[in-house]
């Protein structure tokens, strides 16, 4: 793995476990329910049916995620987009 993954991937956790600490203020919206698309993430593979799934219920906190300058890097990345394509789900205009 490239010190570029590497440090994506820390950075990833870091912000799935900052949402973790803020899990209570909104239940249904939740990154580290994203874990799953990590991979195709990081890679630009073609995501599991489980990332996919997770991915349709996180669909309305998408725009929250876009927005959250602890996530946006991630969400609105290339190989974000080509998941987010790739599953279905349309990204919202916020």
């Amino acid at each position: 793995m490239t010190k570029g993954c590497s440090f994506l991937a820390v950075m990833f956790v870091m912000v799935l476990v900052c949402d973790q600490m803020g899990a209570s203020d909104a239940a249904t919206c939740s990154a580290s329910q994203l874990s799953p698309c990590l991979g195709a993430l990081q890679s630009g593979s073609a995501p599991s049916q489980d990332c996919c799934a997770r991915l349709k219920g996180q669909q309305s906190c998408l725009c929250g995620y876009m927005k959250d300058p602890n996530m946006k890097q991630y969400v609105n990345s290339p190989n974000a987009r080509k998941v987010v394509g790739q599953c279905g789900v349309t990204l919202p205009n916020c």
